[in-house]
């Protein structure tokens, strides 16, 4: 049986500030009943129900296999329920229980409004655990699916693509580590103080505009994928490798049209990897060293010499020199002797105070003198999206990425999954033209009216508890009329 929730105190959490400015293409925004509170309550709802109008039908089909004549809180409400543990980014699941005060009329009543129930308590934390035993984590994927789906439909990531294609940076990181194991699935690592257990995962993200990066596939790194090998850098190379491997075809199945650019590190330049790309119609932007195909790399520094008008040099506005080289046609022969050619291309970069860094990828897209800058930064080093914009973030800055929401090896998946369909919406609201627009109403940017996105957050734990939301909030034909774009919020 469902239960539900005791009392209050909600806790503090993090995020880095964000600035703002105005849509000038924006159709009128829906009008707060005044003050920083409902602003924010506002552009969450509408930004929500304008990317995604359907998302109540999607967290409502999830396959609930509780018994139907017994539960209390409908599937879609448990679903918001796991959505609000990230998005009021309370760091660990039994926060919900002070998060959520089931005295509050305000906050039954928002969330009712918000899933489209009529529930008449609000639930604890343990409900929501109890209900993701009886639904699949892959299920998740599904509605993550969905929603990146309408997001291409909707044209709101195309602004990002690089030659025609989407960038998709894969890359793996570390979820959590136990000193004991933790399961049968834990892969193990061996140092000299003992063995530590550990899950990782390999994540394929869409680059949008503004800095958005949109999860699009999730591959578990399981045990099955450990090697013999006490290297760490050969262990990490053969779990993420095979990780991809599993991952690409299933990319491939939800997103079969999507013109895609795969953005990687050193790891992924191997046969292996190239292969998938042509297998799959993909192109590939890879991050070169010259520890990596020895062979190729020497052959690139060599010809760079010989052909000096192979280069472009680019002054930025603050000062910052930047050099790229390239090379056409590098041969490659991997170790199932399949040949490979491809281009190469390198950026020194000098910043006003003299500091010099150097980057190089390989990659299948045209290098020209007009578009050698675009392939570099927003091919290649976009990928550093996937580091900073996500796993640095979601681990650091609120949504608490390595917290153990469940030891459960199936239901830790799950909130996984939820994290990430959370982080989407976040991302929305945070970069979304809505908020500057409400903001406006004010007189003030978003960074004037709260500060950070910390305070952001804030203010909507506080909302949620403590205030009915307006009617304004809930206009779904109004979401429907807006025209929210993405802005850079750096």
């Amino acid at each position: 049986m469902d239960r539900a929730t005791p009392s209050p105190e909600s806790p503090a959490s993090g995020n880095p500030a964000t600035q703002s400015g105005s849509d000038p293409h924006a159709r009128p925004s829906p009008t707060p009943a005044c003050g920083p509170d409902l602003i924010v309550a506002t552009a969450y709802v509408q930004t929500i129900r304008h990317f995604f109008p359907d998302l109540n039908d999607w967290l409502q089909a999830l396959p609930d296999s509780r018994d139907r004549d017994a539960i209390i809180y409908e599937t879609r409400f448990l679903a918001w329920t796991g959505l609000f543990l990230f998005l009021l980014q309370l760091g660990s699941r039994r926060q919900l229980d002070f998060a959520f005060d089931r005295y509050s009329e305000a906050a039954l009543s928002n969330l009712n409004r918000l899933a489209h129930t009529k529930q008449e308590s609000l639930p604890v934390h343990d409900t929501l655990d109890h209900f993701l035993e009886h639904v699949a984590w892959y299920a998740f994927h599904s509605v993550r699916r969905q929603m990146a789906q309408r997001l291409l439909r909707m044209k709101a990531l195309e602004d990002a693509r690089v030659l025609g294609r989407y960038v998709v940076p894969i890359d793996g990181t570390g979820l959590f580590t136990f000193r004991q194991r933790h399961c049968d699935a834990c892969l193990e690592r061996k140092h000299k103080s003992g063995t530590l257990y550990h899950h990782q995962v390999l994540e394929a993200k869409l680059v949008g505009p503004a800095g958005v990066v949109v999860s699009i596939g999730s591959e578990f790194i399981e045990n099955d994928d450990a090697t013999s090998s006490r290297d760490p850098e050969q262990f990490k190379q053969d779990c993420e490798l095979k990780a991809f491997e599993r991952l690409a075809p299933k990319l491939k199945e939800d997103f079969p049209q999507l013109r895609i650019v795969l953005a990687g590190d050193a790891l992924f330049v191997c046969g292996r990897t190239l292969q998938i790309a042509k297998d799959n119609d993909w192109s590939y932007v890879l991050t070169f060293k010259e520890g990596r195909l020895p062979s190729v790399w020497a052959e690139f520094q060599k010809l760079k010499e010989l052909c000096p008008e192979n280069a472009r040099v680019l002054q930025l506005p603050d000062g910052t020199r930047q050099v790229y080289r390239w090379i056409h046609d590098l041969s490659y022969e991997d170790d199932q002797k399949r040949r490979w050619t491809f281009h190469a291309l390198d950026c020194t970069e000098t910043s006003p105070t003299g500091q010099v860094q150097y980057f190089a990828w390989i990659t299948d897209l045209p290098v020209t003198q007009t578009n050698v800058a675009l392939v570099a930064q927003e091919g290649g080093r976009i990928r550093w999206k996937i580091e900073n914009e996500a796993f640095n973030r979601q681990k650091n800055h609120g949504p608490n990425l390595e917290h153990v929401y469940s030891t459960d090896p199936e239901k830790w998946k799950a909130y996984y999954y939820l994290l990430q369909i959370a982080f989407i919406l976040t991302q929305l609201v945070e970069r979304g033209t809505l908020l500057r627009q409400l903001a406006a109403q004010l007189h003030r940017t978003p960074l004037q009216l709260f500060g950070s996105l910390a305070n952001i957050i804030r203010r909507l734990r506080e909302v949620l508890r403590w205030r009915p939301w307006p009617d304004d909030c809930f206009d779904e034909r109004l979401a429907r009329r807006q025209r929210i774009g993405l802005v850079n919020t750096s």
